[in-house]
């Protein structure tokens, strides 16, 4: 099992950059694909982006690809979206998620561990 902590989120300005982290517990995290999804209230959470547990493959909902990069820190047990030129369409609730497995998905039901969720608030 893997625990998932989410930080970075914030208020920031239409065209400013963030960049969210996840931090799993455990000493696996290499075997899991990681993701990250956003949920808007009321609305069903939708990928973001993926990456494979070695990190040489990635993979980007058409929304965010050329803004958002997906990297992972495997010695640091870490995950990592950095977001930029960022819009007040991208005001969500932003939540990492485990795969215990090797092919990488953006299905949502893939995934097995969740966290908690990180707010990103774009002005503009």
């Amino acid at each position: 099992q893997v625990q998932l902590v989410e930080s970075g989120g914030g208020l920031v300005q239409a065209g400013g950059s963030l960049r969210l982290s996840c931090a799993a517990s455990g000493r696996t995290f290499s075997s899991y694909v990681m993701g990250w999804f956003r949920q808007a209230p009321g609305k069903e959470r939708e990928f973001v982006a993926a990456i494979s547990r070695s990190g040489g493959n990635t993979y980007y909902a058409d929304s965010v690809k050329g803004r958002f990069t997906i990297s992972r820190d495997n010695a640091k047990n870490t995950v990592y979206l950095q977001m930029s030129s960022l819009q007040p369409e991208d005001t969500f609730v932003y939540y990492c998620a485990a795969l215990r497995g090797t092919v990488v998905v953006t299905a949502r039901r893939a995934y097995d561990y969740w966290g908690q969720g990180t707010q990103v608030t774009v002005s503009s």
